[in-house]
């Protein structure tokens, strides 16, 4: 699904061009933090928790000093489902839509999509490592089975 470069760096190339999401006060600073290939996810000041998707208010402690935090980029894949349908003519099906939960946090997790794995080794619990396909100014979290996993 993308030409991974051999270095296994955080960029990816796909065959196909990405929707850039809105980048607005709010989500600005998730959607362009992979331009270094580090993920950075909204995190209260105050008591330390993580909110995704960004909240200017601390859904743990009401705190309102949030900012965003890089964070390792590793998760497990939580649940998942191979999408066959073109919702969007530039992103040919099949893709496997996901559920990462990121490994700071339990129950911190992004909707995402998983690539360089085939449905047929994809399972809940499988470990992942974040990386980034560009989309305009956005680069947008997708992830790929950790080396070593024997996946992809």
């Amino acid at each position: 699904m993308t030409d991974a470069p051999p270095d296994g760096s955080a960029l990816v190339v796909e065959a196909f061009e990405r929707v850039a999401p809105p980048l607005t006060e709010r989500t600005a600073a998730f959607w362009t933090s992979g331009a270094d290939g580090v993920l950075r996810i909204a995190r209260c000041h105050g008591c330390g928790r993580y909110l995704h998707p960004p909240r200017p208010v601390c859904p743990a402690c009401r705190g309102r000093d949030v900012g965003f935090a890089p964070v390792s980029g590793r998760g497990t894949v939580w649940s998942w489902t191979l999408n066959r349908y073109g919702w969007v003519p530039s992103m040919p099906p099949p893709y496997v839509v996901a559920d990462v939960e990121l490994v700071e946090q339990p129950g911190l997790r992004l909707l995402t999509n998983v690539v360089d794995c085939s449905p047929e080794e994809l399972r809940v619990g499988l470990p992942v490592k974040v990386c980034f396909s560009r989309a305009g100014e956005a680069y947008i979290p997708l992830f790929r089975p950790e080396a070593g996993d024997g996946a992809g």
